[in-house]
């Protein structure tokens, strides 16, 4: 986090935390008191209570006790929460008041309901009418819908092993085990919902304007200002977005709910009957309204469900409030618990929108003594407008930050904030400042900085060292390859980013290097150029091109035998342009050249048989047309760069053509080459999930074998998602072809259900690769026997009329870290050096 923003929240806290000493020459009212249940007299957390007609208040810590200092007083305080009937409680003017509040459960019985035989339970009967009115009441039927959205999130470690110790004296001493233990006990008392001490390590908030849009779906959040304070985080701007609105939508009305990346169907779906056993519990009263109260569970306690609550209201079957949970028997890593509430406003013309969801994730230990984790998260909407659809073109970006999102003047949290800030959340604000201050949370949260980014930052120099991952490596052609990497930050220019790297092989004794530069031209349309220039050893089938993102494979290439080397020198500049809502075009025009370090060689002149002339090395000059099309794409955008999450739901399209130029002198290699892709990944109900990439390529030109399409092979014992697993590297190389990669994750489907492997949390999958394509006989005939050198020049291979198949299953989660991968190759399996069968791994951290 940089200076000016810690300066500003700083300065925002202590105003909070001295606003009543500022304001002794005036009557200042000390209201404290005890919010409980009525029912049982326990203590009711976190519960809101605000003067009514003041905009002043605060809210109850984890055992329902509260203080409020203020001097606008009123005739009532007005105290809710999700669950409960809001209460009114009559204020006096004496200057200390204590107040113990009883606060009656939404629940109160206001008629019994009788369940008779015939029929079954009622709550079927209600459930079934209340889906057929669903759209009535889904937001998503509106044109358009906008609001003003407050959102909190917050984070503590807790459950620390205690150890007890007596002293001499007989007093008995409790401390805790381990760092965060000692950091415990040097640090403020700050307290979860039980009552046991926690170390908030994260707490930020946002307060934006959300738009959606339907038909076409459309939405954009505009986050107006942020404030942020974590263990490790110094850039708040990406961090922002995702804590916005925008990543917090919970839509019961749709079949499946969305929670942590995970697919939950939810009570309201079409396939509630076959997932869900449901009860009707009572007719109750939830604010001005009579509501059904229906309780619901999953079937098979394992299943990825529900367990909750749900209030129709009588008249018309919507929804008014809904408390879910998901506890450890559902198959999701490292989670103990999961709960979500909402509360709904009617709107005019009857569809219902949450105006107020409060989420609660306790996670499990990783290990018997370690500690735990608990996330809150609480959103507010207000201000409601709908059916006034702005432009498409005012939905791009869909996440945007204000130009001043970072300038937060005195007083503004205060005016956004639904409900007032409690002490201890104040506290709270302190102790993360303090947390991070601690030398071995400092040099923790550095550590996860360079390991999720692979960059490390230099001082105040605004320039950051890495990545990591390339700093060495070790091969036949290079020996020991030394490698660093400079590239500039945010804080440098919000407008250009540097970088480079140099390189140094202790064998062949070669500088390699590379040098580039990018500049954003607009933010809105995201508009950028830049440019690159590079000299590095690289290998045939091999190359950042067909790699993609899988940095870690692209840093292992770099190790071993290195077979059909080459050095390449590039130049090249882009102009990258975003024109719609996911649909961005590039442009590049780049120059390579190829030098091969192995024997290689093509005739220059294949029309003229007299002719014999070849050619050991060549250059290119092209330009590169790349139109992406993803519609539903998840984008985030830091001060200077834009990051993709992947499409949500619609398939994500990618078209790229390649056009060789020509020169008089014959130096450039003239050719031409279609490539399309497409990438889907989509729920099949409780089956599971299922991914796919379906590809396709044409090269309609006669050109030497390193232009060819050329498969990404894979001969490490690791498995890598988009490569052919049990293809050695080079194995074929083809002027057309069409692919399809797909896997199938059956999730818990299976496991879920044998009692002795269920805790194990395993899950099954299945994955199938396909690639059928061919070469012409020109471009096989362009091969030349022999190299200038005289030495003999090995080809090439190509697929045949039978595609290359692979087929495999596996077992995913082992650990909650690894993944076992068993693949059989079905065919070319005659193939000098293959392997029809092979069991790789491959590890992350998923939920």
């Amino acid at each position: 986090m940089i200076p000016s923003i810690r300066f500003v929240i700083s300065g925002l806290v202590w105003f909070l935390l001295l606003l009543p000493v500022t304001l002794q020459a005036q009557v200042v009212y000390t209201i404290t008191g005890q919010v409980k249940e009525a029912a049982n007299n326990a203590g009711v957390p976190f519960a809101s209570l605000s003067i009514k007609g003041r905009t002043v208040g605060t809210t109850a810590d984890a055992e329902g006790r509260f203080q409020l200092k203020t001097t606008q007083i009123g005739d009532s305080l007005l105290v809710t929460s999700l669950g409960f009937r809001t209460k009114a409680v009559a204020l006096t003017r004496e200057p200390v008041q204590t107040l113990t509040i009883a606060l009656e459960s939404a629940e109160n019985r206001l008629q019994e309901v009788r369940v008779y035989g015939k029929g079954g339970d009622p709550a079927y009967r209600v459930l079934r009418a209340a889906l057929t009115r669903r759209n009535e009441f889904n937001p998503e039927q509106l044109s358009a819908f906008q609001y003003e959205s407050y959102t909190k999130v917050e984070a503590y470690i807790n459950n620390v092993e205690k150890k007890t110790r007596t002293k001499r004296n007989g007093e008995t001493v409790v401390r805790r085990k381990g760092p965060i233990g000692k950091v415990l006990n040097r640090l403020p008392a700050i307290t979860d919902e039980s009552g046991q001490p926690a170390v908030p390590v994260f707490i930020t908030e946002n307060h934006s304007e959300y738009y959606q849009r339907n038909q076409p779906d459309r939405t954009k959040e505009k986050i107006l200002k942020t404030q942020i304070k974590a263990v490790g985080i110094q850039e708040g701007g990406l961090l922002s977005q995702f804590t916005g609105a925008s990543f917090q939508q919970y839509n019961f009305y749709q079949n499946y709910v969305r929670v942590l990346r995970k697919d939950i169907p939810s009570p309201l779906g079409e396939a509630w009957e076959a997932l869900y056993k449901v009860q009707m519990m009572d007719t109750v009263a939830v604010g001005d309204q009579i509501c059904y109260e229906i309780d619901f569970e999953p079937k098979r306690a394992t299943d990825l469900a529900f367990v909750g609550t749900a209030w129709l209201d009588t008249n018309r079957l919507g929804l008014v409030q809904i408390e879910t949970r998901i506890d450890r028997r559902a198959n999701i890593n490292f989670i103990d618990e999961i709960r979500v509430g909402q509360e709904l406003e009617t709107l005019p013309g009857g569809a219902r929108l949450p105006v107020r969801t409060e989420v609660r994730i306790d996670t499990d230990e990783l290990t018997p003594n370690a500690p735990g984790a608990l996330v809150r998260f609480f959103a507010s909407a207000r201000n409601i407008v709908i059916n006034q659809p702005q432009p498409l073109s005012f939905y791009s970006p869909s996440l945007e930050l204000a130009d001043d999102y970072r300038d937060v003047p005195k007083g503004y949290w205060q005016a956004a904030r639904p409900d007032s800030i409690s002490a201890d959340e104040l506290r709270a604000f302190r102790v993360v400042d303090s947390v991070r201050n601690v030398p071995i949370v400092k040099v923790t949260g550095e550590a996860i900085r360079l390991f999720a980014n692979g960059y490390q930052p230099i001082g105040k120099v605004n320039v950051d060292v890495g990545p990591l991952l390339y700093t060495y490596a070790n091969n036949d052609i290079e020996g020991n390859r030394f490698r660093v990497g400079l590239r500039t930050n945010s804080y440098f220019s919000r407008r250009w980013t540097l970088s480079g790297y140099l390189a140094y092989g202790t064998r062949d004794e070669r500088f390699k290097y590379a040098i580039g530069a990018d500049y954003i031209l607009k933010r809105k349309p995201w508009t950028v150029v830049g440019f690159r220039h590079s000299y590095d050893l690289e290998r045939l089938g091999v190359s950042s091109e067909n790699i993609g993102t899988n940095y870690l494979f692209l840093a292992y290439s770099r190790f071993g035998i290195i077979r059909r080397p080459y050095l390449q020198e590039q130049s090249s500049a882009y102009i990258r342009r975003e024109l719609g809502k996911g649909f961005t075009q590039t442009v590049t025009l780049r120059e390579r050249s190829f030098n091969p370090l192995f024997p290689f060689a093509y005739y220059a002149n294949p029309d003229n048989p007299a002719d014999e002339s070849i050619r050991s090395q060549f250059r290119t000059a092209e330009m590169v047309f790349e139109t992406r099309f993803a519609p539903d794409e998840v984008v985030v955008q830091s001060d200077n760069e834009r990051l993709s999450f992947g499409a949500t739901r619609k398939p994500e399209l990618t078209f790229r053509y390649t056009l060789g130029l020509h020169n008089s002198s014959a130096s450039y290699v003239p050719y031409g080459r279609f490539q399309l892709e497409m990438k889907h990944s989509f729920r099949m109900g409780v089956l599971g999930r299922t991914s796919y990439t379906l590809g396709a390529g044409l090269i309609p030109s006669r050109v030497p074998y390193p232009l060819l399409f050329i498969p990404l092979g894979n001969e490490t014992s690791f498995y890598v998602y988009n490569a052919y697993n049990l293809m050695n590297f080079f194995e074929f190389a083809t002027d057309r072809y069409a692919s399809a990669h797909v896997e199938h994750n059956f999730e818990g489907l299976f496991f879920n259900r044998i009692p002795a492997i269920k805790r194990l949390k395993w899950r099954t999958l299945v994955t199938g690769r396909i690639m059928a394509g061919g070469i012409r006989p020109e471009n096989v005939r362009l091969v030349a026997p022999v190299n200038d050198l005289g030495q003999p020049v090995t080809g090439f291979q190509s697929l045949g009329k039978v595609p290359y198949i692979e087929l495999g299953y596996g077992i995913d989660n082992i650990f909650k870290l690894f993944r076992v991968d068993a693949t059989h190759r079905l065919t070319y399996r005659d193939n000098p050096g293959v392997t029809p069968f092979a069991i790789k791994v491959s590890a992350w951290v998923g939920l």
